[in-house]
């Protein structure tokens, strides 16, 4: 049994909810992003993380190569570093603070969140498997399930964000489980635990996605699942400067996962594992933010006349309100709603807006809108687009870490002009 298999039948021996931290901390997550799971001395007794650029690593003599070859056949580690696709010493401390925060025992970093994704299901899918994803899932996701898996043989099945629906999609030759939390645009939640229960049954491994709620909102290893992924350039560096992504789960489980990035190399460079290291150190304070401004601005918008509706999990009226109560401890700041309108009045509504940059993403310091229809699934015929929801005036907001009571401003002026 190889080692992968060895952590997925762990996994799948776990009560459905028990956590699987290895390291129970008493801390919270703001202290855990600056800290990691202690006191860890760095290179140089440097307070901040250095910046080690180099793309190699010399050894002293042969003998030292020698050894180290040696021990490697072994499975024995007696130094860190080989070369620079491997690894490096600014993205290892960058992982090893992500774990702690996810509550993993392992984290690896790659060069962009979709990187993450797509490597990591690569690793876990096998020979003609199939694979169930849930349906409003990100757009890049969907179109490598649709597009990109059938040319390696592999089958998928796009579904509802529900147990039900999964369960009623498995195959024979289905082997994983992959789903986001919220999801996007619409942010519905999945019943984590109803789905482990699911995966259990059917020996499946489970995915998630899990870059809008954050590990300070839902630590989705500790409900079960098996492997969480998030775009690191959204509100893990937090500061709309980075392109990163990681992938969090046991040290067996992701034994193949590393091999595969090993032999790629995409990973990202030292600056940017110094600027996303950074930006968890505030890590924390700009989650509170986010959660108590997306809470404030989307019951805003509920009670404004020029919207129609309004999809955030914080709100009584969103359809997995309770289940987001249960799961989350806060909601995030990204909020999707219907201005009352045809295309063009949700385009002057946009470009109304002072503060609110015009541009995809989110999780940054700067708020962001865009009009779904146009931004992300522009190149869709219109009548699939709306199959998908994607109508002409659905905006999504993304908010940043501006005052509330000045974006809610801002956003007053705009939809007068609707």
């Amino acid at each position: 049994m190889s080692k992968s298999n060895q952590g997925r039948d762990a996994a799948l021996r776990r009560p459905v909810g028990a956590a699987r931290r290895p390291y129970p901390s008493k801390w919270g997550p703001a202290t855990l992003a600056i800290h990691g799971h202690g006191k860890h001395r760095k290179a140089h007794h440097a307070v901040s993380t250095p910046i080690v650029h180099t793309s190699n690593y010399s050894f002293e003599s042969t003998s030292e190569v020698f050894e180290f070859m040696k021990a490697k056949g072994q499975g024995r580690v007696i130094r860190e570093h080989e070369y620079g696709r491997y690894g490096n010493p600014t993205q290892q401390e960058t992982e090893r603070k992500l774990a702690a925060v996810e509550g993993a025992e392992r984290a690896i970093l790659f060069s962009t969140g979709m990187s993450a994704v797509i490597l990591t299901l690569m690793a876990y899918m096998q020979k003609d498997g199939h694979i169930i994803f849930t349906s409003d899932c990100y757009r890049q996701t969907r179109d490598f399930a649709t597009n990109f898996l059938k040319k390696f043989g592999i089958q998928t099945s796009l579904v509802a964000p529900t147990a039900a629906a999964i369960e009623k999609a498995i195959q024979p030759n289905t082997n994983i489980i992959f789903t986001e939390l919220p999801t996007n645009p619409y942010l519905r939640v999945p019943d984590l635990p109803a789905i482990v229960k699911v995966a259990r049954r059917h020996k499946l491994l489970t995915m998630i996605d899990a870059t809008l709620a954050t590990p300070f909102n839902i630590r989705p290893l500790e409900l079960g699942v098996d492997i969480v992924i998030h775009s690191a350039t959204k509100y893990l560096g937090g500061h709309n400067d980075l392109l990163a992504g990681v992938t969090l789960g046991n040290h067996q489980q992701l034994d193949d996962l590393n091999k595969l990035q090993r032999m790629i190399g995409s990973i990202p460079g030292p600056l940017t594992c110094f600027l996303l290291e950074r930006g968890l150190k505030t890590f924390g304070l700009r989650m509170e933010h986010h959660n108590r401004a997306g809470l404030e601005i989307a019951r805003f918008l509920e009670a404004h006349p020029k919207i129609l509706k309004v999809w955030y999990p914080g709100l009584k009226s969103h359809p997995d309100h309770r289940l987001a109560k249960k799961q989350m401890h806060g909601f995030g700041s990204v909020i999707s709603f219907l201005v009352k309108g045809d295309d063009r009045e949700t385009r002057r509504f946009i470009d109304s807006l002072e503060l609110f940059l015009i541009t995809p993403s989110l999780g940054g310091s700067e708020s962001l809108v865009t009009q779904m229809s146009m931004m992300s699934f522009f190149d869709y015929p219109v009548a699939y687009r709306k199959s998908l929801g994607m109508v002409d005036n659905l905006v999504r907001i993304a908010l940043g870490l501006e005052n509330v009571e000045d974006l809610i401003t801002d956003l007053k002026q705009a939809l007068a002009k609707v």
